[in-house]
């Protein structure tokens, strides 16, 4: 049995003498403090932020991507799973366990301008909020060191709700790179029903392999004016340099070292279908992009109610 002088704790000693030799060497702890340590039970404020922090655990475990979020989306995708959990609580949970989300760096700059090409105008002036999709699609690419050299990858992203739409991962850094991305774009709206892209802009910087004759071909045969920003400005192409800056520090920079081209495309096709389907846009009220493009199309197709 536990005896009561020591608190149920089976020491040799009783605590109304241990807690007089403390204070002899100026640690004065008395008695009641000790009884009341004991008895002590958690609070709701304890039970409440143990059962949330298992919460924001199971969520950063069940996609290693959602480790990524911050305390802000950490909140959103918490109360899309249905748990009634209140935003500040969240960060406060964030800051007591030292997790942030993912952190921008400085990026590197992959846009090499051929002069002797002849670049398409600028159609696009910064605006990047169409109002409905498949009226601007901007593209950039950027490169991931691998055990094996440098790989390259390609994005399409469609501005309307920042939804990737086409994306290439290759070994060089040609204009077949781009190619394959924009083919994967137009395949992905085809799919979903989309066969005439008349009055669609494709905007990119004035790298090389975006203002070759053969992209350019292509987007003219596909009826898509091509437009082109300034060269070394990243504002001309903000939407299309935020989506790579996510793609570099969500899952480049944090799932390294790679090892070679097929281990940078499985892993580039999880974060696009996580960034598609699953992650929070601020820029969409929260919603994700895949999301915001099917609410777009209801409202478009459901027939207005006369009053």
């Amino acid at each position: 049995m536990p005896d009561p002088a020591t608190g149920g704790v089976g020491l040799r000693w009783g605590v109304e003498p241990m807690c007089a030799v403390l204070a002899e060497h100026g640690i004065k702890i008395s008695p009641s403090t000790y009884y009341e340590w004991v008895e002590k039970k958690p609070t709701r404020r304890q039970l409440r932020d143990e059962e949330v922090t298992g919460l924001i655990v199971a969520m950063r475990e069940r996609n290693k991507l959602n480790a990524r979020l911050g305390s802000r989306k950490m909140w959103i995708k918490l109360r899309e799973a249905g748990h009634d959990v209140a935003r500040c609580t969240v960060e406060r949970l964030y800051r007591h366990n030292g997790w942030e989300g993912a952190r921008y760096g400085s990026k590197h700059t992959t846009t090499r301008p051929d002069e002797r090409h002849e670049r398409s105008p600028d159609l696009v002036d910064r605006d990047f909020a169409p109002a409905t999709p498949n009226r601007l699609w901007v593209a950039d690419f950027t490169y991931v060191a691998t055990w094996t050299g440098t790989v390259y990858v390609a994005f399409v992203i469609d501005a309307f709700a920042r939804r990737i739409i086409g994306w290439r991962a290759a070994r060089s850094m040609k204009t077949a790179l781009v190619l394959d991305a924009l083919e994967h774009a137009i395949f992905t709206r085809r799919q979903e029903g989309i066969t005439d892209l008349t009055g669609l802009v494709s905007h990119s910087d004035a790298g090389s392999v975006y203002t070759s004759v053969a992209f350019t071909t292509r987007l003219i045969e596909a009826g898509v004016d091509p437009s082109v920003g300034s060269v070394g400005d990243a504002l001309d192409n903000a939407l299309a340099e935020t989506t790579v800056g996510s793609f570099k520090n969500e899952l480049i920079w944090r799932e390294g070292p790679w090892r070679d081209v097929e281990h940078v495309e499985i892993e580039t096709l999880n974060w696009v279908d996580w960034f598609n389907t699953e992650r929070p846009h601020e820029y969409l009220d929260d919603l994700t992009p895949a999301k915001a493009e099917e609410l777009h199309y209801i409202h478009w197709s459901t027939p207005a109610i006369a009053g």
